[in-house]
């Protein structure tokens, strides 16, 4: 009985050296990805701390994740995403600045119209186009922490960042070309 105690107490020891070699190092950069979701110092802190948390609960199940890095990064945008929609339930009508900008109505119709044209042009781009430009673009990631996250080089998430703006650019102007032919 002795003997198998200190097996556990062994075990439990090499995983916290293992936890501290292999995830506590990626701390800063979760904390960077957290900060750029939630624009707050102490929130990022918290979603943080609660991924390294998530990370400790299925440690052994970390053995068969290949690339714990973006599994990491991808449990910390998952967090930050759910405090972003609790934050945007609990937002009251009091919270809201009515009239914040002096956007025209058809101003207002016009932009929401490219938008929504702007996402089913990247909707229909290659996945891993649509990945990173989705990443850079809209969640303000760095070109080394894209890389990083989908497996590839630097060098190739910018080409495909720029075929994929170029891409979005070109068919743009020909959905509003065409409108304004109308």
């Amino acid at each position: 009985m002795l003997y198998l105690s200190l097996c556990f107490v062994i075990m439990v020891d090499m995983q916290i050296e293992w936890f501290k070699s292999d995830i506590v190092p990626l701390r800063q950069t979760l904390f960077r990805t957290a900060l750029k979701w939630l624009q707050n110092e102490k929130d990022a802190e918290d979603a943080v701390q609660e991924t390294l948390l998530r990370l400790w609960n299925v440690r052994n199940q970390l053995e068969a994740v290949s690339n714990r890095g973006a599994f990491a990064m991808q449990i910390t945008k998952n967090i930050c995403i759910d405090r972003l929609r609790t934050a945007k339930e609990h937002t009251e009508v009091t919270d809201i600045y009515i009239g914040a900008n002096n956007e025209t109505p058809y101003l207002k119709v016009e932009r929401e119209d490219t938008v929504v044209v702007v996402k089913e042009i990247v909707k229909q781009l290659p996945k891993l186009q649509r990945i990173i430009i989705q990443m850079r673009d809209i969640e303000d990631y760095e070109l080394q922490e894209i890389a990083e996250i989908t497996g590839t080089q630097v060098s190739a998430v910018a080409v495909n960042l720029s075929r994929a703006r170029k891409t979005v650019r070109e068919q743009l102007i020909k959905v509003m070309n065409y409108e304004f032919k109308k």
